[in-house]
Protein backbone atom coordinates (compact mmCIF):
# COMPACT_ATOMS: atom_id res chain seq x y z
CA UNK A 1 0.00 0.00 0.00
CA UNK A 2 1.03 3.60 -0.66
CA UNK A 3 0.06 5.29 2.60
CA UNK A 4 -0.40 9.08 2.38
CA UNK A 5 -2.49 9.48 5.55
CA UNK A 6 0.41 10.91 7.56
CA UNK A 7 4.18 10.79 7.96
CA UNK A 8 3.56 8.98 11.27
CA UNK A 9 2.99 5.73 9.34
CA UNK A 10 6.65 5.28 8.41
CA UNK A 11 8.31 2.00 9.35
CA UNK A 12 11.89 1.59 10.54
CA UNK A 13 14.31 0.91 7.71
CA UNK A 14 16.42 -2.27 7.83
CA UNK A 15 19.44 -0.17 8.86
CA UNK A 16 17.44 1.41 11.67
CA UNK A 17 16.24 -1.98 12.87
CA UNK A 18 19.84 -3.18 12.95
CA UNK A 19 21.04 -0.39 15.22
CA UNK A 20 18.02 -0.90 17.47
CA UNK A 21 18.87 -4.58 17.80
CA UNK A 22 22.46 -3.85 18.83
CA UNK A 23 21.76 -0.81 21.04
CA UNK A 24 23.54 -0.63 24.37
CA UNK A 25 20.94 0.05 27.07
CA UNK A 26 20.62 1.04 30.71
CA UNK A 27 17.87 2.55 32.84
CA UNK A 28 16.85 5.97 31.56
CA UNK A 29 14.86 6.89 34.69
CA UNK A 30 18.12 6.52 36.60
CA UNK A 31 19.86 8.44 33.81
CA UNK A 32 22.30 5.68 32.91
CA UNK A 33 21.14 4.50 29.50
CA UNK A 34 24.27 5.19 27.42
CA UNK A 35 22.50 5.32 24.05
CA UNK A 36 19.91 7.74 25.37
CA UNK A 37 22.63 9.92 26.85
CA UNK A 38 24.36 10.02 23.47
CA UNK A 39 21.09 11.07 21.84
CA UNK A 40 20.53 13.81 24.43
CA UNK A 41 24.04 15.18 23.83
CA UNK A 42 23.58 15.05 20.05
CA UNK A 43 20.23 16.84 19.98
CA UNK A 44 21.33 19.43 22.55
CA UNK A 45 24.33 20.27 20.39
CA UNK A 46 22.23 20.34 17.20
CA UNK A 47 19.61 22.66 18.72
CA UNK A 48 21.96 24.84 20.78
CA UNK A 49 20.16 24.03 24.04
CA UNK A 50 21.58 22.89 27.38
CA UNK A 51 19.93 19.50 27.60
CA UNK A 52 17.00 17.35 26.51
CA UNK A 53 14.44 14.87 27.81
CA UNK A 54 12.95 11.89 25.96
CA UNK A 55 9.20 11.29 25.74
CA UNK A 56 7.21 8.49 24.10
CA UNK A 57 5.06 11.01 22.19
CA UNK A 58 4.89 14.61 21.08
CA UNK A 59 1.60 15.06 22.91
CA UNK A 60 3.21 14.15 26.23
CA UNK A 61 6.27 16.29 25.47
CA UNK A 62 4.12 19.34 24.74
CA UNK A 63 2.06 18.75 27.89
CA UNK A 64 5.09 18.37 30.16
CA UNK A 65 6.58 21.55 28.66
CA UNK A 66 3.36 23.48 29.24
CA UNK A 67 3.23 22.26 32.86
CA UNK A 68 6.89 23.20 33.35
CA UNK A 69 6.11 26.74 32.21
CA UNK A 70 2.66 27.18 33.78
CA UNK A 71 1.06 26.52 37.14
CA UNK A 72 -2.56 25.80 37.97
CA UNK A 73 -4.77 28.65 36.81
CA UNK A 74 -2.15 30.14 34.48
CA UNK A 75 -2.88 30.83 30.81
CA UNK A 76 -1.13 29.93 27.55
CA UNK A 77 -1.55 31.73 24.22
CA UNK A 78 -1.79 29.30 21.30
CA UNK A 79 -3.01 29.12 17.71
CA UNK A 80 -6.55 28.00 17.00
CA UNK A 81 -5.15 25.41 14.56
CA UNK A 82 -2.25 24.30 16.76
CA UNK A 83 -1.86 20.63 17.55
CA UNK A 84 -1.54 21.37 21.28
CA UNK A 85 -4.93 23.10 21.18
CA UNK A 86 -6.88 20.99 18.68
CA UNK A 87 -5.52 17.48 18.81
CA UNK A 88 -4.12 16.70 22.26
CA UNK A 89 -7.31 15.87 24.11
CA UNK A 90 -7.42 19.08 26.14
CA UNK A 91 -4.57 17.73 28.26
CA UNK A 92 -3.25 21.15 29.29
CA UNK A 93 -6.63 22.02 30.78
CA UNK A 94 -7.52 18.55 32.12
CA UNK A 95 -4.17 17.58 33.61
CA UNK A 96 -2.32 20.88 33.93
CA UNK A 97 -5.23 23.15 34.93
CA UNK A 98 -3.87 25.60 32.35
CA UNK A 99 -6.30 27.89 30.55
CA UNK A 100 -5.67 27.96 26.79
CA UNK A 101 -6.20 31.29 25.05
CA UNK A 102 -6.52 30.49 21.32
CA UNK A 103 -5.90 33.02 18.55
CA UNK A 104 -6.93 32.49 14.93
CA UNK A 105 -4.01 31.47 12.76
CA UNK A 106 -3.37 33.62 9.70
CA UNK A 107 -3.25 31.94 6.29
CA UNK A 108 0.52 31.52 6.61
CA UNK A 109 0.20 29.88 10.05
CA UNK A 110 1.40 32.86 12.07
CA UNK A 111 -0.39 34.55 14.96
CA UNK A 112 -0.90 38.30 14.71
CA UNK A 113 1.49 40.13 17.05
CA UNK A 114 -1.23 42.66 17.81
CA UNK A 115 -3.63 39.87 18.77
CA UNK A 116 -0.99 38.22 20.95
CA UNK A 117 -0.42 41.49 22.78
CA UNK A 118 -4.17 42.07 23.14
CA UNK A 119 -4.86 38.78 24.95
CA UNK A 120 -2.03 38.99 27.48
CA UNK A 121 -3.92 39.42 30.74
CA UNK A 122 -3.11 42.33 33.05
CA UNK A 123 -1.85 41.63 36.57
CA UNK A 124 -5.21 41.41 38.31
CA UNK A 125 -6.66 38.77 40.64
CA UNK A 126 -9.67 38.42 38.34
CA UNK A 127 -7.62 36.99 35.47
CA UNK A 128 -5.64 33.89 34.74
CA UNK A 129 -1.97 34.85 34.64
CA UNK A 130 -0.62 34.68 31.09
CA UNK A 131 2.62 32.71 31.31
CA UNK A 132 3.38 31.18 27.94
CA UNK A 133 3.30 31.73 24.18
CA UNK A 134 3.28 28.47 22.19
CA UNK A 135 3.89 28.36 18.44
CA UNK A 136 4.11 25.46 15.99
CA UNK A 137 6.58 25.01 13.12
CA UNK A 138 5.70 23.61 10.68
CA UNK A 139 1.94 24.06 11.02
CA UNK A 140 -0.15 22.29 8.37
CA UNK A 141 3.17 21.94 6.61
CA UNK A 142 3.74 25.70 6.49
CA UNK A 143 7.07 27.11 7.63
CA UNK A 144 6.88 30.08 10.01
CA UNK A 145 9.34 32.76 8.82
CA UNK A 146 12.43 33.13 10.99
CA UNK A 147 11.91 36.91 11.32
CA UNK A 148 8.39 36.26 12.61
CA UNK A 149 9.67 33.79 15.21
CA UNK A 150 12.11 36.42 16.45
CA UNK A 151 9.44 39.13 16.63
CA UNK A 152 6.85 36.95 18.37
CA UNK A 153 9.25 35.64 21.00
CA UNK A 154 10.69 39.11 21.59
CA UNK A 155 7.16 40.37 22.26
CA UNK A 156 6.51 37.46 24.63
CA UNK A 157 9.71 38.04 26.59
CA UNK A 158 9.00 41.76 26.87
CA UNK A 159 5.75 40.89 28.63
CA UNK A 160 7.28 38.29 30.93
CA UNK A 161 6.07 35.20 29.04
CA UNK A 162 7.93 31.98 28.43
CA UNK A 163 8.09 30.58 24.90
CA UNK A 164 7.55 27.03 23.65
CA UNK A 165 7.76 25.67 20.10
CA UNK A 166 5.91 22.56 19.03
CA UNK A 167 8.53 21.49 16.52
CA UNK A 168 7.01 18.12 15.67
CA UNK A 169 8.23 18.69 12.10
CA UNK A 170 11.09 21.04 13.00
CA UNK A 171 13.53 19.35 10.62
CA UNK A 172 11.07 19.76 7.74
CA UNK A 173 11.01 23.47 8.55
CA UNK A 174 14.81 23.69 8.69
CA UNK A 175 15.34 21.78 5.44
CA UNK A 176 12.55 23.66 3.67
CA UNK A 177 13.79 27.09 4.79
CA UNK A 178 17.47 26.16 4.40
CA UNK A 179 18.17 27.09 8.00
CA UNK A 180 19.93 25.27 10.79
CA UNK A 181 17.80 23.71 13.50
CA UNK A 182 19.57 25.89 16.07
CA UNK A 183 18.49 29.01 14.14
CA UNK A 184 14.84 28.05 14.60
CA UNK A 185 15.25 26.91 18.21
CA UNK A 186 17.28 29.91 19.38
CA UNK A 187 14.40 32.25 20.37
CA UNK A 188 12.50 29.60 22.35
CA UNK A 189 12.85 28.45 25.94
CA UNK A 190 11.67 24.93 25.11
CA UNK A 191 11.21 23.04 21.84
CA UNK A 192 9.50 19.67 21.29
CA UNK A 193 10.93 17.63 18.39
CA UNK A 194 9.32 14.44 17.05
CA UNK A 195 11.38 11.65 15.53
CA UNK A 196 8.41 9.43 14.61
CA UNK A 197 7.19 11.52 11.67
CA UNK A 198 9.37 12.46 8.71
CA UNK A 199 12.53 11.18 10.40
CA UNK A 200 11.08 7.67 10.43
CA UNK A 201 11.74 6.43 13.97
CA UNK A 202 9.06 4.14 15.44
CA UNK A 203 8.48 6.41 18.45
CA UNK A 204 10.06 9.22 20.38
CA UNK A 205 10.05 12.96 20.98
CA UNK A 206 12.75 15.06 22.60
CA UNK A 207 12.06 18.20 24.60
CA UNK A 208 15.06 20.54 24.52
CA UNK A 209 15.73 23.64 26.58
CA UNK A 210 17.58 25.16 29.48
CA UNK A 211 18.36 22.79 32.34
CA UNK A 212 15.99 24.26 34.92
CA UNK A 213 12.96 23.93 32.62
CA UNK A 214 13.93 20.43 31.52
CA UNK A 215 14.30 19.37 35.16
CA UNK A 216 10.78 20.64 35.88
CA UNK A 217 9.52 18.82 32.80
CA UNK A 218 11.21 15.62 34.05
CA UNK A 219 9.08 15.69 37.18
CA UNK A 220 5.92 16.07 35.11
CA UNK A 221 7.06 13.28 32.78
CA UNK A 222 7.16 11.03 35.83
CA UNK A 223 3.69 12.16 36.93
CA UNK A 224 2.35 11.57 33.41
CA UNK A 225 3.80 8.07 33.27
CA UNK A 226 6.38 8.84 30.59
CA UNK A 227 9.49 7.53 32.34
CA UNK A 228 10.79 4.44 30.53
CA UNK A 229 13.63 2.09 31.33
CA UNK A 230 15.79 0.42 28.65
CA UNK A 231 14.78 3.05 26.14
CA UNK A 232 18.14 3.04 24.38
CA UNK A 233 16.52 0.75 21.80
CA UNK A 234 14.36 3.72 20.73
CA UNK A 235 17.20 6.21 21.23
CA UNK A 236 19.28 4.21 18.76
CA UNK A 237 16.52 4.60 16.17
CA UNK A 238 16.40 8.36 16.80
CA UNK A 239 20.18 8.67 16.53
CA UNK A 240 20.11 6.79 13.24
CA UNK A 241 17.36 9.11 11.99
CA UNK A 242 19.33 12.17 13.08
CA UNK A 243 22.41 10.96 11.24
CA UNK A 244 20.78 9.57 8.06
CA UNK A 245 17.23 10.87 7.53
CA UNK A 246 17.43 14.65 7.84
CA UNK A 247 18.82 15.72 4.47
CA UNK A 248 16.51 13.30 2.64
CA UNK A 249 13.47 15.28 3.86
CA UNK A 250 14.10 17.39 0.76
CA UNK A 251 13.01 14.33 -1.27
CA UNK A 252 9.65 14.32 0.53
CA UNK A 253 9.21 18.01 -0.23
CA UNK A 254 10.04 17.41 -3.89
CA UNK A 255 7.55 14.54 -4.03
CA UNK A 256 4.87 16.81 -2.53
CA UNK A 257 5.61 19.33 -5.29
CA UNK A 258 5.22 16.63 -7.94
CA UNK A 259 1.99 15.44 -6.34
CA UNK A 260 0.48 18.94 -6.21
CA UNK A 261 1.43 19.63 -9.82
CA UNK A 262 -0.19 16.41 -11.00
CA UNK A 263 -3.41 16.91 -9.05
CA UNK A 264 -3.73 20.47 -10.35
CA UNK A 265 -4.34 18.97 -13.78
CA UNK A 266 -7.72 17.67 -12.52
CA UNK A 267 -10.30 20.49 -12.87
CA UNK A 268 -12.64 18.97 -10.28
CA UNK A 269 -10.09 19.41 -7.48
CA UNK A 270 -8.85 22.51 -5.67
CA UNK A 271 -5.26 22.19 -4.45
CA UNK A 272 -3.53 24.03 -1.60
CA UNK A 273 0.20 23.52 -1.39
CA UNK A 274 2.63 22.00 -1.44
CA UNK A 275 3.67 23.03 2.06
CA UNK A 276 6.88 21.10 2.80
CA UNK A 277 5.63 17.49 2.72
CA UNK A 278 1.88 18.20 2.69
CA UNK A 279 -0.69 18.81 -0.03
CA UNK A 280 -4.30 19.71 0.75
CA UNK A 281 -7.08 18.74 -1.65
CA UNK A 282 -10.71 19.89 -1.67
CA UNK A 283 -12.77 16.89 -2.77
CA UNK A 284 -16.46 17.24 -3.68
CA UNK A 285 -18.35 15.99 -0.64
CA UNK A 286 -20.58 13.62 -2.60
CA UNK A 287 -17.51 11.85 -4.06
CA UNK A 288 -15.51 11.26 -0.85
CA UNK A 289 -16.60 7.73 0.01
CA UNK A 290 -16.46 6.57 -3.59
CA UNK A 291 -12.98 8.04 -4.05
CA UNK A 292 -11.72 6.47 -0.82
CA UNK A 293 -12.91 3.02 -1.91
CA UNK A 294 -11.47 3.45 -5.39
CA UNK A 295 -8.02 4.50 -4.13
CA UNK A 296 -7.99 1.71 -1.58
CA UNK A 297 -8.65 -0.79 -4.37
CA UNK A 298 -5.64 0.71 -6.21
CA UNK A 299 -3.42 0.13 -3.17
CA UNK A 300 -3.49 3.74 -1.97
CA UNK A 301 -4.45 4.77 1.58
CA UNK A 302 -5.73 8.34 2.00
CA UNK A 303 -7.95 9.82 4.73
CA UNK A 304 -10.46 11.26 2.27
CA UNK A 305 -12.74 14.12 3.32
CA UNK A 306 -13.93 17.41 1.86
CA UNK A 307 -10.53 18.79 2.94
CA UNK A 308 -8.05 15.97 2.37
CA UNK A 309 -4.43 16.05 3.53
CA UNK A 310 -1.87 14.04 1.57
CA UNK A 311 1.50 13.60 3.30
CA UNK A 312 4.72 12.41 1.66
CA UNK A 313 7.36 10.64 3.73
CA UNK A 314 10.20 8.15 3.92
CA UNK A 315 8.18 5.20 2.62
CA UNK A 316 6.77 7.00 -0.46
CA UNK A 317 8.85 7.08 -3.64
CA UNK A 318 8.58 9.31 -6.69
CA UNK A 319 7.17 6.35 -8.64
CA UNK A 320 4.52 5.99 -5.93
CA UNK A 321 3.56 9.64 -6.45
CA UNK A 322 3.09 9.04 -10.17
CA UNK A 323 0.83 6.08 -9.33
CA UNK A 324 -1.23 8.24 -6.98
CA UNK A 325 -1.66 11.02 -9.55
CA UNK A 326 -2.67 8.47 -12.20
CA UNK A 327 -5.25 6.96 -9.84
CA UNK A 328 -6.80 10.36 -9.08
CA UNK A 329 -6.88 11.20 -12.79
CA UNK A 330 -8.47 7.87 -13.62
CA UNK A 331 -11.17 8.31 -10.99
CA UNK A 332 -12.15 11.82 -12.01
Amino acid sequence: MIDLRSDTVTRPTPAMRAVMLSAEVGDDVWGDDPTMNRLISAIAERTGKETALFFPSGTQSNLAAIMAHCGRGDAMIVGQDAHSYMYEGGGAAVLGSVQLQPIENAADGTLSLDKIAAVIKPADIHFARTRLLALENTIDGKILPIDYLSSATTLARSRGLGTHLDGARLFNAAVGARLTVSDICAPFDTVSICFSKGLGAPAGTLLVGQRDLIERAARWRKVLGGGMRQVGILAAACLHALEHHVDRLADDHANATTLAAGLRQIPTLSIDGPHTNMVFVEVPGNRCQELSSYLNAQGILVAIGPQTRLVTHLDVTTNDIHRVVAAFQSFF
